[in-house]
């Protein structure tokens, strides 16, 4: 499902006045500063963005996949933090490419945006050809069943470096039943996940964002530093990794698309800013 260009707008940010509010019916999808691009308003991309920071030495260019564009957040954080990154960009909706392509800053050469389909982008992608993939991907305040399955994610990880990680942007309300499928489905496929969170969404208190972590072998998440990044946040968080993650995810299946096959085709929830 697209967007009418009619339900998109771009708002000035009345207490920020270099920042720009993405809003698809009224509903916030993006923030980016068109003087700073290193400036993160939204704590789940802040999050993300610790990780990158934590996970590579400083200022090593990164090849990154992003499953969804929006205003193009990371990929221009990415541009300005290790430049010559070469990066490339999948976003279904059209109307949100021309309008972020009108309205804010030209993208640096080395940033490629694609319309197409998540999944079909990433099944045609080469092997071994990123260090990164990053996914935020919903489409009518849903986040698409196909992107959120063991068959997919496999397919991410083939698309991956041996040190390559795949960062996940969901969102869910107490009790948090999808955010432990999917903490389920990661583990089927890769060796090391952690879930990373606002601490009154991991005691059942809020609806919000999580941001999932994966990579290939054990060990290769920098879960300390990350901790203690997340927890001097504005907005502090917490990790879940090992015995913590696995009393989280206790029960939970992954996702598969033979759900899909009976009938189920997307999982609750939306961008929460």
């Amino acid at each position: 499902m697209e967007t009418a260009a009619d339900d998109l707008e771009l708002v000035v940010d009345p207490a920020r006045r270099t920042g720009r509010t993405l809003l698809a019916a009224g509903v916030e999808q993006s923030y980016v500063d068109v003087a700073d691009p290193r400036h993160l308003e939204f704590e789940y991309v802040r999050r993300m963005a610790a990780v990158i920071d934590l996970a590579a030495p400083k200022g090593r260019p990164l090849a990154a996949l992003h499953l969804g564009g929006g205003a193009l957040t990371l990929p221009r954080w990415l541009a300005a933090t290790r430049p010559g990154s070469p990066q490339r960009v999948i976003e279904r909706d059209p109307a949100v490419v021309d309008l972020v392509r009108r309205a804010l800053p030209p993208l640096p050469p080395e940033v490629r945006v694609d319309v197409a389909d998540a999944r079909a982008a990433v099944t045609a992608a080469p092997p071994a050809r990123y260090d990164l993939v990053l996914a935020d991907v919903y489409r009518a305040a849903r986040m698409p069943g196909h992107v959120g399955t063991v068959e997919f994610v496999a397919e991410v990880a083939r698309t991956l470096s041996s040190d390559g990680i795949y960062l996940v942007n969901i969102t869910d309300l107490p009790p948090l039943v999808f955010s432990r499928s999917q903490v389920a489905t990661l583990r089927a496929v890769f060796a090391d996940v952690c879930l990373v969170a606002d601490r009154r969404m991991l005691r059942g208190r809020r609806y919000g964002n999580l941001v999932l972590a994966a990579a290939h072998r054990p060990g290769r998440l920098p879960v300390r530093r990350l901790a203690a990044r997340v927890a001097a946040d504005p907005v502090p968080g917490g990790v879940l990794h090992g015995a913590t993650l696995d009393a989280f995810v206790s029960g939970a299946r992954p996702a598969s698309d033979a759900t899909l096959g009976a009938g189920w085709d997307g999982f609750p929830g939306g961008r929460a800013g």
